[in-house]
């Protein structure tokens, strides 16, 4: 890497307050974030080599948790209610110095991604982990620079994810010890008290939801989407769990995407560089892309072993039915890349 760009980087991170950190783990490969994540005793390694992981006491996400800051940039643009929570400024302020003093000394992991394979839609988000094995989830969930993109990488989004800081309810206004705030005038995202990665991904949806159509006349969806031999695209809307990864893995059509997409006047792009597919009752014959799609680099989320083995039961409910694995999209074979459809 240029001395010029790691000059900006740790400028970076300075300015957000992380000028101490024991140790600065940049862009590291799956390989290196694996090792990394079997060495600080967060996974293991199936018999496929995936890496499997636990996320803790959250198995999905919280809505209720999730809070925007309320200021003059959002106050008129944002549907405040039950799922918009409003949350101010001087509370955010205070909750993350805490959050950043937590992470004084300890080893970061630090990626830098786009949002949108559309290039004239997408988000440089910059993703800041205090785990290894969060981090390869980023690696999978979002779009990978080049590394003549990363050596130019300036990000206009910031995500800083530290699962085992817990807020206190009492003073940083909250309802529980996690949260995943956005504020938009600084254009960062604070998750803490949950290990569950999908917090990190929805909080990146949230922003382009709230970004695109706006600014630029993009219609998010929460859709899946894959194409067929002559260019023509399907799109599946349903709520989760309904089956719209599993009916876009269509051996006989090309993936796009399986969760996020936009919609712009000359066709849809994917959101996001990977899938985060439900595997609860997986089975190779109805679902055989997604099975094959879960080796080494893959991430299985609160899944367990037949016991004695490293062969995982995909029929075990014991921790979660929510159960789930992250693969980059090039895992599928004849994957739509770049994802445009």
């Amino acid at each position: 890497m240029r001395k010029s760009n790691l000059q900006s980087i740790f400028q970076g991170l300075a300015a957000l307050g992380l000028s101490n950190a024991k140790g600065v783990m940049w862009n590291l490969t799956p390989a290196e974030l694996v090792a990394e994540a079997i060495r600080n005793g967060d996974g293991q390694l199936t018999d496929t080599g995936a890496l499997m992981c636990d996320t803790g006491k959250f198995t999905g996400r919280s809505p209720k948790d999730r809070y925007i800051i309320k200021d003059e940039l959002t106050k008129d643009k944002v549907w405040w209610g039950d799922i918009n929570i409003a949350y101010d400024q001087e509370h955010f302020d205070a909750l993350y110095k805490r959050v950043i003093d937590s992470l004084t000394y300890k080893k970061l992991y630090i990626r830098d991604a786009f949002a949108g394979a559309d290039e004239d839609y997408r988000l440089k988000v910059r993703i800041i982990d205090s785990q290894a094995w969060h981090n390869l989830f980023c690696y999978n969930m979002f779009i990978r620079p080049s590394q003549e993109e990363l050596k130019l990488f300036t990000p206009d989004f910031t995500v800083i994810a530290v699962p085992e800081f817990e807020a206190d309810p009492a003073i940083d206004g909250l309802r529980s010890k996690n949260f995943a705030i956005i504020n938009f005038s600084k254009r960062i995202i604070l998750v803490g008290g949950t290990g569950y990665t999908g917090e990190t991904k929805k909080g990146i949806f949230s922003v382009l939801n709230f970004l695109l159509p706006d600014q630029r006349h993009v219609l998010p969806m929460h859709c899946s989407a894959n194409m067929g031999n002559e260019g023509d695209t399907a799109i599946f809307f349903g709520l989760s769990g309904t089956g719209k990864t599993t009916l876009s893995a269509d051996p006989q059509r090309r993936l796009i995407g399986d969760d996020e997409h936009g919609w712009t006047d000359k066709g849809i792009f994917n959101f996001e560089g990977g899938c985060y597919a439900k595997v609860i009752n997986l089975d190779e014959q109805n679902e055989p892309q997604i099975y094959s799609a879960i080796k080494f680099g893959a991430i299985l989320e609160n899944t367990r072993f037949f016991p004695g083995t490293t062969t995982v039961d995909f029929t075990n409910k014991q921790v979660t039915e929510n159960t789930r694995v992250s693969y980059p999209l090039h895992y599928i074979p004849g994957a739509v890349i770049p994802s445009v459809g």
